[in-house]
């Protein structure tokens, strides 16, 4: 650095980036700083300038430089190495220690992590710590290994399964073991002489996974009206792989959702208080990216009157937000989302949320709601009103003995039933009638509202309103 730089940096004082010491006796204080603002978001430690920014310099011997980068180095783990430059100030020598914001933090201290917070350092709390720990790269929980697990708590005939799955999915063929397969999928590694399972691996194909993931589970609970004020109807517990969870609860959801018909023209259309692929999509959302290293917690499906709330452990991770979770492609759980790629349960690896706003659209339900609570990541989504649609299916009904209506248009109504759409040709060969007369009995079966004419000249036809 310059030493006009330098000079810039302290008139602006102590503060988040900047520490300011004395002289080399502060040492000790100098590498808990730099750890600190490793952990956050870097920053600069200048030794011979004190407080309020009066130089002081500092006496350089021969061994000082490295003095300084051994006790950042030797007193910080993982081991933090700093740059460290002499600056010229008005005849007097500042060390400059440059700290950069470290990808591989937390950085400890003697045994203790610390993070900058304004001009202080501040120890983390423990739960700051582990989450740190978890989201840097390469630190991915779902590739970590499960405590005694071995390879006999893995049932194979769930990997055939996948292998099965995965063949019809991905079209190759595996011609590999089966152990090599999920080592490749980083769901057995090799610890302690001998191969053991990761939590992905136990999740995904455990013979019991919540022996050892205990709350690794689902819960589905079914309350009275729109709050849990007035209690639940029931409540269950789902285990299993992610997989069997995952069915066992879109079954449970599909069974106890409002469903019916209605009538529009002559067609009838099942009506789903939910469309079954958004809460499919939004359980599969919840195992695949859910923080599994937050013990104390579930995965709850909240089913009330009127909504559905998928609450997942764990906030979203860095850099998702709320705002641009469409956009921002992330996965706390690469292993996990692959295999259940692989498996047919993950359509296309980033798309899970968008196919939940457009399969909503295309049912004309609400987009859904999304929340990071800060300790959980919450899907709200709201179901369609059963009995306003029931009725404007009643109101929109054709009844074919209504008064008015020849045999040629009760035929013309059916076949456009059948066939979605009907043309003056058409209507000539089906009714054996001239243009004109096609033309005509069309146009009494538009003025009366059972049809609408769409398109022009060669490329016009009568639809079904609303269709």
């Amino acid at each position: 650095m310059t030493p006009e730089e330098i000079r810039t940096l302290i008139s602006q004082g102590e503060g988040q980036r900047l520490e300011l010491k004395r002289s080399l006796a502060e040492l000790e204080t100098g590498v808990r700083a730099a750890a600190a603002m490793a952990n956050t978001d870097g920053g600069h430690i200048l030794f011979g300038v004190r407080d309020d920014g009066t130089i002081l310099g500092v006496q350089i011997g021969a061994q000082t430089r490295e003095r300084v980068v051994q006790a950042i180095t030797d007193n910080t783990d993982p081991t933090l190495y700093p740059s460290v430059e002499y600056v010229d100030l008005d005849g007097k020598t500042v060390i400059v220690v440059a700290v950069s914001r470290s990808e591989n933090g937390p950085h400890l201290v003697r045994g203790q992590a610390y993070k900058r917070v304004g001009a202080a350092d501040v120890q983390m709390s423990r739960v700051e710590y582990e989450r740190l720990l978890r989201d840097r790269p390469g630190a991915e929980y779902d590739g970590q290994v499960v405590g005694q697990a071995t390879e006999d708590d893995i049932a194979w005939e769930k990997v055939e399964r996948y292998l099965v799955l995965r063949e019809r999915v991905t079209g190759r063929r595996v011609t590999i073991p089966p152990q090599q397969v999920l080592q490749a999928r980083g769901c057995l590694v090799e610890a302690d002489g001998m191969l053991r399972p990761t939590i992905a691996g136990l999740l995904l194909f455990g013979v019991d996974p919540q022996a050892f993931l205990s709350r690794s589970h689902i819960t589905v609970v079914r309350f009275q009206g729109s709050d849990s004020a007035h209690g639940y109807y029931d409540r269950r517990d789902l285990m299993g792989t992610l997989a069997e969870m995952v069915d066992a609860a879109e079954a449970h959801l599909w069974e106890h959702i409002q469903h019916g018909g209605r009538v529009r023209g002559l067609r009838r259309d099942d009506l789903h208080e939910y469309p079954r692929p958004v809460l499919r999509e939004c359980l599969v959302n919840a195992v695949a990216h859910r923080d599994y290293s937050i013990r104390g917690s579930r995965i709850i499906v909240s089913m009330f009157e009127g909504r559905i709330e998928f609450n997942s452990p764990g906030p979203l991770p860095w850099p998702v937000t709320v705002k641009n979770i469409l956009e921002q492609q992330y996965s706390r759980n690469p292993r996990i989302v692959r295999v259940l790629f692989e498996m047919g349960y993950i359509e296309e690896i980033g798309t899970g949320l968008d196919n939940v706003f457009r399969w909503l659209a295309e049912a004309r339900q609400p987009e859904p709601t999304l929340r990071d609570t800060g300790g959980s990541f919450i899907i709200t989504l709201c179901g369609l009103d059963m009995e306003k649609a029931l009725a404007a299916g009643a109101a929109g009904a054709i009844n074919l003995e209504a008064p008015g209506l020849n045999e040629r248009q009760r035929q013309a109504i059916e076949y456009i039933q059948e066939h979605g759409k009907i043309t003056n040709r058409e209507y000539q060969e089906l009714g054996k009638v001239s243009h004109e007369m096609a033309h005509r009995e069309l146009s009494v079966l538009t003025a009366k509202g059972l049809i609408e004419k769409r398109g022009a000249g060669r490329g016009t036809h009568y639809m079904f309103v609303d269709d």
